[in-house]
């Protein structure tokens, strides 16, 4: 189990000044160095604003205010920026201006709320994926984008963290190796959430307590942790293949479903300070089992949205034909915003698609963080 991040937000007002965002960094760092000396590794440490359509009113601006993020975080020492989610559709085609601009900038479009689909902020989004997968080699600048569907703030985990209120902390996981050792010790589904219950609250438990401590040392408000199972490269830390620990077939097969939902149930009954998502992310990509089960065809778009019904935090890492139309991608958007509707709950969609691949082939990124997979049909 690693720390994946440490995310600070905080309000980027009218006259904000290098001076408080140093500040903020530096309490950061020392939060960060806290939980080194208790012997956690900690990855990254991030800053996140308000969405940021409520205070940048020119396009010209927004290259400005990403260039001057970039230059804050490389001197003050922060792995990654995000400005926060934009909903107006004109101000969408402005995106681009973060992603070129600063190579540790994230950004998102937030086309739905609880309630409402705007068709329009959906539409924009599947043009700006499209025009995104050819910014840089193999599509690689959408890793940096997402589209929210009734996310709400204070998420740690990119690319759908943004900010709300006063300055604070949270914190996210990389934690598949606790489920991948949590089932491997089940080895059924009956005594799953038992094992996993117990691993998880003692991990939590562990991590507020040196949160909570290390926010009043630092004055910085802890908002809490996403308590999300977050996936790494590894073999044993591979969600997919911990659920096939369970004798319920592989992963993708019947009884796939019934896992995610016992694991999500675990989670929300955490008793720790929660914030973001607290669900079963399956990025594709990012995961050694579902990489390999992709490539087998046990996966698909259809099955992954059925899953995130009962569990998980939408499409994530989806690597699609480089010739994928608008008009597909802003299908699978409205199915995911329609589905974040129905079931109240919050969802996103980071799609890949990779230029020059067609639907079966492989990817072939040089990324340490990735596993190669297969084009997924649309």
């Amino acid at each position: 189990m690693k720390i994946r991040t440490i995310t600070t937000g905080f309000p980027f007002e009218e006259g904000f000044s290098e001076e408080r965002f140093a500040s903020l960094a530096r309490k950061t760092s020392q939060i960060k160095q806290d939980f080194e000396d208790q012997s956690y590794d900690v990855q990254t440490i991030r800053m996140s604003t308000e969405p940021w359509d409520s205070y940048i009113k020119k396009e010209s601006e927004l290259s400005k205010v990403a260039e001057c993020f970039y230059q804050w975080t490389q001197a003050h020492h922060i792995d990654y920026f995000n400005l926060g989610p934009v909903k107006t559709p004109e101000k969408i085609r402005w995106l681009p201006h973060i992603i070129t601009n600063a190579p540790n900038g994230f950004c998102t479009t937030q086309i739905c709320d609880s309630h409402h689909v705007s068709y329009e902020a959906a539409w924009e989004t599947a043009k700006l994926i499209k025009q995104l997968s050819i910014v840089t080699p193999n599509g690689f600048a959408n890793l940096r984008f997402a589209a929210l569907c009734n996310v709400k703030p204070l998420t740690p985990f990119y690319p759908a963290s943004y900010h709300e209120g006063i300055a604070s902390f949270g914190i996210g996981l990389e934690n598949s190796d606790l489920l991948y050792t949590a089932f491997e010790q089940a080895k059924n589904i009956r005594t799953a959430q038992h094992h996993l219950k117990l691993l998880f609250e003692e991990t939590y438990k562990s991590v507020e307590h040196i949160a909570l401590k290390s926010a009043r040392k630092h004055k910085l408000s802890f908002c809490g942790s996403d308590v999300s199972i977050s996936s790494g490269v590894g073999r044993k830390e591979s969600i997919a293949y911990g659920f096939e620990h369970l004798n319920l077939g592989v992963f993708g097969g019947p009884g796939t479903l019934s896992i995610a939902k016992i694991v999500t149930g675990t989670l929300q009954d955490i008793p720790v300070k929660k914030t973001g998502y607290c669900g079963l992310m399956l990025p594709v990509l990012e995961d050694h089992g579902l990489a390999t089960r992709n490539t087998e065809g046990y996966l698909s778009i259809t099955k992954l949205l059925l899953y995130s019904s009962v569990c998980g935090t939408g499409l994530d890492t989806i690597p699609l034909p480089g010739d994928i139309t608008v008009e597909s991608l802003y299908a699978i958007l409205l199915d995911v915003a329609f589905l974040s509707i129905k079931l109240q709950k919050p969802l996103s969609a980071r799609l890949m698609p990779i230029p020059g691949k067609k639907a079966g082939e492989q990817t072939t990124f040089d990324f340490p963080y990735f596993v190669n997979s297969a084009i997924m049909t649309p």
